[in-house]
């Protein structure tokens, strides 16, 4: 009866809106509903345009639906979450509009939508099967991590300077004996950021250790693989951008429709697995350097914890506890979520990627991260002060300068919370990048 079919679409819509726990981040969510309407527009889902009209006309009313992080096993699509989005499309759930958390139905209404939406039939399983959730993840933690990565070798450059450590190991005729590309161009910027540095050529040519820490001297090897693993996963993300993830298929060319699995997330759970290991890696190698500066036994006569009097002054000891602990973290979360697999749907659906979890976990990896490489930079900044007057390079200059514009040198102790989160905030923003390329020009690092 066609009435059980509209019916249908509906009760799919609200038995598959059963999340839990906390609501994801909005650019998760409106991400999620971008891609759906791709999907959709695509032509073999078998919905009417009217359904993708609907969605854009939310995205661009900023009505975003409230989704619970949990829910999503990553097979089928991410299922709960995608029907939380399709919940509020009906004007049925919660949304947020403009910051306020309100019922859909009020949301649209006020944006001049109307809130009573029929779907037709299929358009209620079209509504919630795909992989869109994991792929905006991936989306996202691409061009976040793939920042961080560049933000990272700039860091690196900083403490090289600052631990009179040498950048004779990142030289091109090095680099082409094993031309990893992503070592290759971790490599090349290092050497930009070094270039012409006052604090090097002091050392070159007196007696100094003939080879610098693991941390200093393969950082370009370490960087690099974490850039070829960003550079998968962006291509994975590229063929599922381009991809039909929809179940059943409608095959226009054939007059048939036919169920499939690419609605199945395991390569996008697997790039986002092989991300959370790269982070994680990253964030290891950033703490390292970092207690090098701060342990005098191995920062070539830097005081203990970059400070002056450090019998009274703690300096920056608890800054690396906080690495500390969010490396540790990072390590937990570098656990692949896409080698689990448990049945669902009375075992029909008997292998799930785990997908939708493993996007969640990157972005904690990514967001501690980002923080460790910020503390790097903090106590690079400082090293490099008490180095005077001995000058780094023009393009390290151009970084410490933007740094203390924000906090200022610590002369005795202070709390540090705010000079962490403010340097985090800068390299989220990309502050670091660009006081770097106000230097050595533009950095393609869009790309990882």
């Amino acid at each position: 009866e066609p009435e059980r079919v509209v019916e249908l679409q509906h009760a799919i819509v609200r038995s598959h809106a059963a999340g839990a726990g906390d609501t994801i981040a909005e650019e998760i969510v409106r991400g999620m509903m971008l891609l759906r309407a791709r999907t959709l527009a695509a032509g073999h889902a078998g919905t009417r345009p009217e359904l993708v009209d609907r969605i854009v006309a939310m995205l661009n009313a900023r009505i975003t639906p409230v989704v619970p992080a949990r829910g999503s096993v990553g097979a089928s699509g991410d299922l709960a979450p995608l029907a939380h989005c399709a919940l509020a499309l009906i004007g049925e759930g919660e949304v947020f509009h403009h910051g306020d958390r309100m019922p859909s139905a009020t949301a649209l209404m006020m944006a001049g939508i109307e809130p009573n939406f029929r779907l037709a039939a299929k358009e209620g399983l079209a509504l919630v099967n795909g992989t869109e959730g994991m792929l905006a993840m991936t989306c996202l933690a691409v061009h976040d991590f793939a920042l961080l990565l560049t933000t990272a070798d700039i860091v690196c450059a900083m403490t090289v300077q600052a631990l009179l450590a040498t950048d004779r190991a990142f030289a091109e005729e090095l680099q082409e004996l094993r031309p990893q590309p992503g070592q290759v161009r971790s490599a090349r910027l290092m050497r930009q950021m070094t270039e012409n540095s006052p604090v090097i050529a002091s050392h070159r040519t007196s007696v100094h250790a003939v080879q610098d820490a693991y941390s200093l001297r393969c950082a370009p090897q370490v960087h690099g693989a974490c850039r070829s693993s960003a550079l998968h996963a962006m291509r994975v993300a590229e063929a599922e951008l381009s991809s039909e993830v929809d179940n059943p298929v409608v095959l226009h060319e054939l007059g048939t429709v036919e169920s499939a699995g690419n609605f199945h997330g395991e390569p996008v759970a697997f790039a986002l697995d092989f991300l959370a290991i790269a982070a994680s890696e990253i964030a290891s190698i950033s703490e390292r350097r970092t207690d090098r500066m701060l342990d005098p036994a191995h920062s070539n006569g830097l005081p203990a914890f970059l400070v002056p009097d450090p019998g009274v002054n703690s300096g920056f000891m608890l800054a690396q506890y906080t690495q500390a602990s969010m490396v540790s973290q990072c390590k937990r979360l570098a656990v692949p979520a896409s080698v689990d697999s448990i049945p669902t749907s009375g075992t029909t659906e008997d292998h799930v990627s785990m997908g939708w979890d493993a996007g969640l976990k990157l972005r904690r990896a990514i967001d501690n991260a980002r923080t460790v490489v910020a503390i790097e930079a903090l106590c690079a900044t400082q090293a490099l002060d008490l180095r005077a007057p001995l000058e780094a390079s023009e393009a390290t200059r151009a970084v410490t300068t933007a740094i203390r514009e924000r906090v200022p040198t610590l002369t005795e102790d202070r709390p540090l919370a705010p000079d962490i989160a403010a340097v985090t905030e800068m390299v989220r923003g990309g502050v670091v990048v660009s006081a770097a390329e106000g230097v050595i020009g533009p950095l393609p690092w869009h790309v990882p």
